[in-house]
């Protein structure tokens, strides 16, 4: 049985606190670069993964949102499209380095490649806006991993330029060290377990359960 995990998302929402409050400062100091309004969804089209903290916590969300019915039925249904369009993309990308293709490359190309979110409505308005995930809450300001810098092409900020910039490895490492706590709680059985990272599409239709998550002793096949 999953325990409960209330305490680890409420760091998980201290953490995102710690974003939008960055965002906030950087938007005062610099509110004529910083684009984002109501209806724009320039972020909500990028491809990135959640961490497992980010992904049960979403899933977590969606499930206390929605009951079943068709409105449920149809978000799933967005949800599985896109993820058989993004299993489609990752083995292209696979495929590429495979044959060769320089990591850099491919890691370029996917930047820029894009793909509806499937919580994105026919308003251009996120369905789970209060618990959208860390990356579309920076999205819009400066933000630098791994020494690497970004800023939203649709923002008044130039590349290079010098600007309050949020760094992401301290905000990835502390999702890592969410996760992980995930796994101890869990007491699961698979110790790679807080490594998953999976899009948004798989995390709402993922069953966060105790096959998932590696509670309990593995099962006999006879």
């Amino acid at each position: 049985m999953v325990p409960d995990l209330s305490p680890i998302f409420t760091q998980y929402e201290k953490l995102r606190g710690f974003v939008d409050a960055a965002f906030g400062q950087v938007q005062k100091q610099c509110g004529s670069c910083v684009t984002c309004h109501e209806g724009c969804s320039d972020c909500c089209h990028a491809l990135f993964d959640l961490s497992l903290v980010e992904a049960m916590y979403l899933n977590r969300a969606f499930q206390q949102k929605f009951g079943y019915g068709p409105e449920r039925s149809a978000l799933l249904e967005r949800a599985s499209e896109t993820d058989r369009k993004l299993v489609r993309i990752k083995k292209g990308l696979y495929l590429e380095e495979k044959h060769g293709q320089a990591t850099e490359s491919i890691l370029q190309e996917a930047a820029g490649l894009r793909m509806r979110c499937p919580l994105l409505d026919d308003d251009n308005r996120c369905i789970l806006y209060d618990a959208r995930p860390i990356t579309c809450r920076a999205y819009g300001i400066p933000t630098s991993i791994a020494g690497q810098g970004h800023v939203c092409g649709s923002s008044g900020f130039d590349r290079g330029g010098q600007y309050p910039t949020l760094q992401l490895d301290r905000v990835q490492n502390a999702l890592m060290d969410m996760s992980l706590a995930i796994e101890r709680a869990v007491n699961s059985r698979f110790d790679k377990l807080h490594e998953v990272f999976m899009p948004v599409s798989m995390a709402l239709l993922t069953n966060f359960d105790d096959t998932f998550l590696g509670i309990g002793p593995a099962k006999r096949e006879d």
